[in-house]
């Protein structure tokens, strides 16, 4: 099959050029593929989408960079003559995040021996929480992420309990600092807990609050996060921009899951927005956020019940009032 140019229409997804017309949508042409079975049209629109697919991947990649959505915006209008609301940008990193976060959801990466573990504090709707972050030495794979209202050895446990799911074996040595949450946790068979600071030449934690720093960079153009709904939406899709979209100097810039031995099939989000079939529906769904609430918890341990003191209170004995009119015999005498 050939356009009007003669040149012959192949798939935008597999590059196959066994495709078929499969009818109009709002007067554009739409063809099915035979090969990978995915329609699609020869426009770089995606369906039901009026803005290209570069214009919405350049949003995603300038919002985890770093960039507000109103920046965002004015971008967009400088660059494209396009000025999408913030409410449809927001979309579409809710959208995609999704596509990213599933796309990223099976591998297990090939990491080193020594885990760096620590903590941070976030702001969200004034309140402060704890972000828990464990990364691999070797290759600066962020193995793990999780917020909580607490930093109590149970906190730090399911830290480590996710590092060990996501890379598929348990580490021989585990950094952190000196946080007493850290000093119960089981790390693994035969696995060594050393303490560390970030100015410490064989047990340092610099990779890992060099990471906070960077994070910390990015929800400063946040203005801060808004309620924890935003908080897991963001920090799931930091942890796949981060692990698998960013090249780092240090490593020669290539992208930590590069360095961990993943073969992972994009290398931008216009590939995964294009490319990336969702393994379940993805649903944006408008409803009030703010809702969710972290399960409240102590730091250390939990302070035992104690029956609440009942104090007796001394009763006062009520005053007779006479109304005025009444007449009272003091002394003998009429008043």
């Amino acid at each position: 099959m050939t356009n009007q140019n003669n040149k012959p229409i192949t798939c935008k997804y597999c590059g196959s050029e066994g495709v078929v017309k499969f009818g109009t949508y709002k007067g554009i042409q739409r063809y099915w593929c035979k090969v990978c079975q995915r329609k699609f049209k020869i426009d770089d629109t995606l369906f039901h989408m009026k803005t290209p697919t570069n214009q919405v991947s350049s949003a995603l990649n300038s919002y985890y960079e770093g960039m507000s959505i109103k920046a965002i915006r004015r971008h967009l209008q400088q660059e494209h003559a396009h000025a999408p609301s913030t409410a449809t940008i927001y979309e579409w990193i809710q959208k995609y995040t999704q596509y990213a976060v599933d796309s990223a959801r099976d591998y297990h990466p090939k990491v080193g021996n020594t885990w760096i573990a620590d903590e941070t504090v976030l702001n969200i709707d004034g309140q402060d929480v704890w972000m828990w972050d464990i990364i691999d030495e070797k290759t600066r794979y962020l193995l793990a992420t999780r917020i909580s209202q607490s930093h109590t050895t149970r906190d730090a446990q399911l830290l480590i309990d996710r590092a060990i799911k996501r890379a598929g074996l348990s580490p021989k040595v585990v950094i952190t600092d000196a946080l007493n949450s850290y000093l119960d946790v089981s790390y693994g068979k035969d696995a060594e807990h050393r303490l560390g600071s970030p100015f410490s030449v064989q047990s340092s934690t610099s990779l890992i609050e060099r990471f906070h720093s960077t994070f910390k960079s990015r929800t400063k153009v946040m203005r801060g996060l808004k309620n924890i709904e935003t908080a897991i939406d963001f920090t799931d899709g930091w942890l796949v921009h981060y692990n698998y979209l960013r090249p780092h100097e240090s490593l020669n810039d290539k992208t930590p899951a590069e360095v961990a031995g993943i073969d992972y099939p994009y290398g931008n989000w216009a590939d995964i927005i294009r490319k990336h079939i969702p393994s379940e529906p993805i649903i944006v769904e408008h409803k009030p956020r703010g809702t969710l609430r972290l399960p409240e918890s102590f730091i250390g341990r939990p302070p035992k019940r104690r029956r609440p003191r009942i104090t007796k209170t001394r009763t006062l004995s009520r005053r007779r009032v006479f109304p005025l009119t009444q007449s009272i015999t003091v002394m003998g005498r009429i008043r």
